[in-house]
């Protein structure tokens, strides 16, 4: 494949690799429905604070969420809405 064509893929292939895990699709619906900190992800999720941040920061790589510092905490938001579209369209695509 040539060089060019290779990079304009690049961007949206990091974003689909960002989403290969299911805590971090869980992760992406939960900023889909509001922003929220750290601390709560973390209890949604059961894991601890440096597992859950290191998929933000996967997610925050790729594009797909972004944050804001408010007093002492960081609040995640989605920045990339339209993965919830290719969510939903892959679990319930199947057999469709």
């Amino acid at each position: 494949m040539k060089t060019s064509i290779l990079d304009s893929y690049s961007a949206e292939a990091a974003a689909f690799k960002a989403l290969g895990h299911p805590t971090r699709l869980f992760l992406a619906h939960q900023l889909g429905k509001r922003d929220t900190c750290v601390c709560e992800l973390t209890g949604m999720v059961g894991d601890d604070i440096s597992t859950v941040s290191k998929h933000l920061s996967v997610l925050r790589a790729a594009g797909i969420v972004d944050s804001v510092r408010k007093g002492n905490q960081i609040i995640y938001r989605l920045k990339l809405r339209c993965v919830l579209d290719l969510s939903v369209c892959a679990r319930f695509g199947k057999g469709k």
